[in-house]
């Protein structure tokens, strides 16, 4: 997500700006009859409130923490970590594969939130379906007009709900990750393996995902992912928005005995450089329906 454009006071004419006010000495605390001392304790109280105020505007963080027990960090029983990637990995290849004989709808709602509540949205519904080569395809059925705050949706946030927010890893973008394992952990009703994932490089003008996931002990499969994509666009020129993307944590649910992405929810506050966005959004992967190799697949 990038940073609306902001009118850049320094470009502004000289009429337009705005002249420093004027301190009136009825406003000064000494002119009100307090002691110098009095004046500073006063104005330290007010600069902790205003700093107070800024914190509980920042504080929204996707919890990655829900439904899950006290990790323990025992090895895996019966095999080694290296076996148990091997193993994990080659059930998420099955996944991958097997998601592309159904459709489904993809609903993606966005928010952005002030200190009143909601203050702007995106919502767009689509139905998802893949060709008989795996490639996918959307008919959007619902979009409306968007009335964001602060930022606004670029293509690379749509590639992120696409491909990072239902995370898979197949045996052929693993080479790509450094896992590491962590322990194993109760996640709702599931017992899983625990790993965190960080890209090994980051090669220009690709992304990657970066954090954790749950790995069901007796299906080998992903249950659940929470982290980012990575790199973040921080750093920019004079021209150029910052981009930075949220954290998200993400659910799957068991479709004909796979575990297929369903469910992904952020609850974020985006930091740029003149202000921070608190952002909230939720994607529903539902309605999967199995299709024939040769059901015909939706206009992009």
């Amino acid at each position: 997500m990038e940073m609306r454009d902001m009118r850049d006071r320094k470009t502004l004419p000289e009429k337009w700006r705005r002249k420093p006010r004027q301190k009136s000495r009825r406003e000064s605390p000494e002119a009100m009859g307090f002691a110098p001392a009095i004046a500073v304790l006063i104005a330290m109280m007010m600069m902790i409130i205003m700093m107070g105020a800024f914190c509980a505007g920042a504080q929204a963080q996707t919890d990655c923490a829900e439904g899950d027990s006290p990790l323990d960090t025992s090895p895996p029983k019966n095999m080694a970590v290296p076996e148990l990637i091997q193993k994990f990995t080659a059930q998420e290849t099955k996944v991958k594969e097997a998601r592309t004989h159904y459709t489904y709808t993809q609903d993606v709602l966005v928010q952005t939130l002030g200190d009143k509540g909601v203050d702007g949205q995106f919502h767009e519904t689509a139905i998802v379906s893949y060709d008989d080569k795996g490639k996918r395809a959307e008919k959007v059925t619902f979009a409306e007009q968007s009335t964001l705050r602060g930022i606004q949706l670029t293509p690379q946030d749509m590639d992120d709900i696409r491909e990072f927010m239902p995370f898979i890893l197949s045996t052929e973008v693993v080479p790509e990750y450094n896992l590491t394992y962590a322990g194993q952990q109760h996640v709702d009703d599931l017992d899983t393996y625990v790993f965190h994932l960080v890209p090994k490089k980051e090669e220009k003008n690709k992304r990657y995902f970066q954090g954790k996931i749950w790995v069901d002990n007796r299906d080998f499969q992903i249950v659940k992912v929470c982290g980012k994509s990575v790199p973040d666009l921080v750093k920019v020129k004079r021209n150029e928005h910052m981009e930075i993307r949220p954290v998200f944590v993400g659910y799957r649910q068991l479709v004909d005995g796979l575990w297929f992405p369903a469910y992904a929810k952020v609850d974020d506050t985006l930091t740029f450089k003149i202000q921070s966005v608190h952002v909230r959004e939720i994607v529903k992967l539902k309605d999967y329906k199995r299709v024939g190799a040769a059901a015909p697949a939706a206009k992009p």
